[in-house]
């Protein structure tokens, strides 16, 4: 990005569906490997994160979650259709680079929120 007021703009989006991976470059050289179950678990629709953070759902039993299908909304976002079924969440490229750029933290605190409520990956 180089504009530090400039939205994040994918310069390359590539389905890696064996290893259910999904890389993605952006204008700024940074790329990101999002692993299907990240994505799934996070998912920006109304389904998962309720309409409010306090709604926020946490998503058990995605450990080996695929992806079917990407779907280009627009010129801002993809819908990633999961293969349970879920495709209701629109991944606007800030969303992706978030997701990519906070990852660890993300990842640590969707672990901890399953341990708090006694839910499983698998």
């Amino acid at each position: 990005m180089s504009d530090a007021s400039a939205a994040p703009w994918p310069t390359g989006i590539k389905l890696k569906k064996a290893e259910r991976i999904l890389e993605i470059t952006f204008d700024d050289g940074v790329s990101f490997a999002l692993p299907a179950e990240l994505l799934r678990v996070e998912s920006p629709s109304a389904e998962v994160q309720g309409h409010g953070s306090a709604q926020k759902k946490t998503v058990p039993g995605k450990a080996n979650v695929a992806i079917d299908t990407l779907e280009p909304v627009g010129n801002y976002a993809v819908r990633i259709v999961f293969d349970d079924g879920h495709d209701t969440g629109l991944f606007t490229w800030e969303t992706l680079y978030r997701l990519g750029r906070d990852s660890e933290k993300i990842w640590t605190d969707y672990l901890a929120a399953l341990a708090r409520q006694g839910l499983s990956r698998d």
